[in-house]
């Protein structure tokens, strides 16, 4: 087990948006995070990274995950892809908690390298970061958070503003870090996203699901979550 929550309400000023939840991730799941506007769920994401404390309940952690071993993929804002440094010195950063001195040692240096040679973009180590499209800012950013484990990756709608192209290239790119054992949590908007996953956290503060994709497939959440994603992509 990597986590546990246990009856756990996350929001803001004493107000729950959740209502209470209960589920685990364990070595090896893929658990997509699902559910309307406002329904909590970066607010779940940053509660679990332990950025903000829980309204009630509890999050328990596995013996062998310490919490500096979580990898983090945050949402983008529009002044973050603009950010003035290159590939290299991002992906670099991601190493900053293993580092015992003021400088990067050649063990840092080799895993960035690694990272980026992992996911295919080592070509792009001396370019800017703002100058690339989309779909690279988000593997480098992807290797920067595999600088930080081996274990588990959480991701906020990662997907977000990337072309079809770009975004079935990283749902690939997860499915092959997933295979290779690492534990996937990824807040999505989009319906495709779930046929990639083991498990699916549905936040509804009246009925949250937890359980298997197969399951949740049967579920009413599911029915009433498709509805509302699909009448979002007819009405814009």
């Amino acid at each position: 087990m990597y986590i546990r929550c246990k009856n756990l309400s996350v929001g803001y000023n004493g107000a729950s948006v959740t209502g209470k939840l209960n589920f685990e991730v364990n070595v090896g799941d893929y658990l997509c995070i699902v559910g309307m506007n406002g329904a909590g769920k970066s607010t779940l994401m940053r509660t679990l990274l332990s950025l903000q404390e829980p309204i009630g309940g509890e999050i328990l952690f596995g013996e062998t995950l310490e919490r500096f071993e979580i990898g983090y993929l945050p949402q983008q804002s529009e002044h973050q892809k603009d950010f003035p440094a290159t590939v290299w010195e991002v992906v670099l950063s991601g190493t900053l908690g293993k580092r015992r001195g003021l400088f990067y040692n050649r063990q840092q240096k080799d895993l960035a390298m690694e990272k980026l040679q992992e996911l295919g973009i080592a070509e792009l180590k001396g370019k800017s970061y703002r100058s690339l499209s989309g779909g690279q800012q988000q593997r480098v950013l992807l290797a920067r958070a595999l600088c930080a484990t081996q274990k588990i990756l959480l991701l906020d709608e990662p997907a977000t503003g990337l072309d079809p192209h770009a975004m079935q290239q990283l749902y690939r790119i997860l499915d092959e870090l997933h295979k290779k054992g690492i534990t996937v949590i990824m807040i999505t908007h989009d319906l495709n996203a779930i046929s990639h996953a083991t498990h699916v956290l549905h936040l509804d503060a009246r009925k949250p699901f937890f359980g298997t994709r197969e399951s949740y497939y049967q579920s009413r959440q599911w029915k009433l979550f498709r509805e509302w994603e699909q009448g979002e992509v007819s009405a814009c």
